[in-house]
């Protein structure tokens, strides 16, 4: 009986450890990480690496390069000697039609199915609450790079891979949210995956429902955000807040009833400055949505023809996801990367991002 037990131990303890060491990944921000990831976004323009200024990002190999899709989108497939799959993705590459889906900023349901041509349908939900909505833009990219993700998740699980890092930089950073998000609810993934994402320089991916939803399934610092507080970019897209944007249970549910019980003529100055602040933000709301949802719709369509326009909401109201990460511009920084009245990216670039790492956690980003 002795024998046994000692056996059963020694097996929980040794299978327990293999499983321990196994795991290469590790939650939090990890500053040498995210430097290696940086190394990748160079990378993305050039594929002969010609006029790439950085290092080789260290033990990664690209194994994968898709072919542009959507509104110019692509993404990388790199593997890292330790069994770690990164998913990079391309942020905005300086065309007019990667710049168009940063504007396609009208917000539509976080469930749904879109269009992207005759024959491709795609289902899709990221996130649970029906009062989730997202960035009809990104969500394009999402919809037209995320089947080909899973079947190379697929392809590679075979082969043992069986964690991943989901990294992008600016608009790449955007589609890193939604991305993590379809995989946590899509069909088609194997179990036991795990993920990690680095949104860098990531503009607002969606409404407080969304980023609620975002961060609890990326909880315990498995979604980062990594934000250098001079960039205007993370501050993007535009947000206005409406009485209709709380969640269910809020005091403007009934606030017609709570004026209606009023004494007059409590009861008229009290609609009158209710009405004065409610009604200007959404109207604005609904301008947002008809320049940034319909009108940038029409020209999506002159480049997808066959592109099905969904259903917008009636919110504008974006908000940041992801565990925060702040490279505060510590001393040096101004004089380092001084505004002309004219570079107006001149924070949101590389360089900056690097340098600020260096300076607040003391690593080599070469």
């Amino acid at each position: 009986m002795g024998i046994r037990i000692s056996l059963f131990c020694f097996l929980i303890l040794f299978f327990g450890r293999n499983n321990a060491v196994g795991q290469h990944l590790s939650p939090n921000f990890n500053p040498s990480e995210y430097s290696e990831l940086l190394k990748l976004v160079d990378r993305m323009a050039d594929t002969p690496w010609t006029k790439v200024m950085s290092t080789s990002p260290r033990d990664c190999e690209l194994m994968y390069r898709s072919p542009v899709v959507g509104l110019e989108n692509r993404w990388d497939l790199w593997l890292r000697k330790d069994g770690v799959g990164i998913i990079s993705i391309r942020g905005t590459n300086g065309t007019s039609t990667s710049w168009l889906e940063n504007f396609y900023a009208g917000m539509i349901p976080a469930q749904g199915k879109l269009k992207l041509n005759d024959s491709t349908i795609v289902p899709y939900k990221v996130a649970q609450n029906p009062k989730a909505y997202v960035h009809a833009g990104w969500m394009l990219a999402v919809a037209a790079m995320g089947p080909d993700m899973i079947r190379k998740i697929n392809e590679y699980y075979q082969q043992g891979i069986h964690e991943y890092i989901i990294f992008g930089h600016s608009q790449g950073g955007a589609i890193c949210f939604l991305m993590r998000s379809y995989f946590e609810y899509t069909e088609g993934l194997p179990k036991g995956l795990v993920f990690k994402t680095y949104a860098s320089a990531a503009p607002k991916p969606g409404n407080q429902e969304y980023a609620y939803d975002f961060d609890y399934i990326s909880r315990d610092g498995w979604g980062l955000r990594v934000v250098n507080t001079r960039d205007w970019v993370p501050e993007t897209p535009f947000s206005i807040q409406t009485t209709r944007d709380f969640t269910t249970v809020n005091p403007f549910t009934d606030i017609s009833g709570a004026i209606k019980a009023q004494k007059w003529p409590i009861r008229g100055a009290l609609r009158y400055m209710y009405g004065r602040l409610d009604r200007p933000t959404k109207r604005s709301s609904r301008r947002l949505q008809r320049v940034l949802g319909k009108f940038a719709a029409k020209r999506v369509q002159k480049i997808l023809p066959e592109y099905g326009r969904p259903d917008f909401v009636n919110s504008h109201s974006y908000t940041p996801a992801g565990t925060p990460v702040i490279l505060y511009p510590v001393n040096g920084y101004d004089e380092k990367f001084p505004f002309n009245g004219k570079n107006v990216f001149t924070h949101h670039m590389l360089g900056p991002y690097r340098w600020e790492l260096e300076q607040i956690y003391h690593i080599d980003t070469n």
